[in-house]
């Protein structure tokens, strides 16, 4: 594998080189890719839209996150427990989302668990009481330093798996803790790096 590094975009801005020069990706990555994310709902949905990722690329994901949001009610765990097969059914018509089966029923499996969760410690502090509340902030100079998992993600995708989650493989939920802050894992030359080193520092 090739080590790549921060790539100077014509803004005068030197980014980490995934996004390439996609708008959208561009924007995701410079707005919401690090940024600690402690809310429990937003939570979810990110960890179900990374397990939908699977065999995908995120970008695919990232062009139907509205089509997701407007298909599975916002996310909203609460509604998405009820479903019934009527309504699965109806998702797997709909062209505007990945069409799996067992990852839309997983979905709903997932909504079920979730609501068990926050009842009993929230779904964030189950999440975050791994790390104390504190972001991890690593150091990365090439991708060749950052991992697709690690014995924390092997963990906690464990623990997901043992309330009832699927889709939440070790890496699966690396991907996940780099989206939502849980590691800060944009390159060191990336601008965007001391901006979410300072936004963990602030939690």
């Amino acid at each position: 594998m090739i080590a790549k590094t921060a790539i100077l975009h014509p803004d005068g801005k030197k980014r980490c080189h995934w996004p390439g020069t996609d708008p959208l990706y561009v924007a995701y990555h410079d707005e919401e890719w690090g940024v600690p994310e402690f809310d429990d709902r937003a939570l979810f949905e990110k960890l179900l839209l990374d397990g939908f990722q699977a065999g995908l690329s995120w970008i695919t994901i990232l062009r139907k996150r509205d089509n997701f949001r407007a298909a599975f009610d916002g996310f909203d765990p609460e509604k998405m427990a009820r479903y019934k097969p009527k309504k699965i059914e109806s998702l797997m018509q709909d062209t505007g989302i990945v069409r799996n089966r067992m990852k839309i029923e997983s979905a709903v499996k997932s909504a079920q668990s979730w609501i068990a969760i926050q009842e009993r410690e929230g779904f964030s502090h189950f999440l975050w009481k791994h790390l104390d509340g504190r972001p991890q902030q690593n150091k990365p100079r090439t991708s060749k330093d950052i991992p697709a998992e690690t014995e924390l993600s092997k963990k906690i995708s464990k623990e997901l798996r043992k309330e009832g989650f699927n889709f939440v493989g070790p890496t699966i939920v690396y991907a996940f803790m780099q989206a939502t802050g849980f590691v800060n894992d944009h390159l060191v030359d990336c601008f965007r790096h001391d901006e979410v080193r300072k936004l963990g520092a602030k939690r």
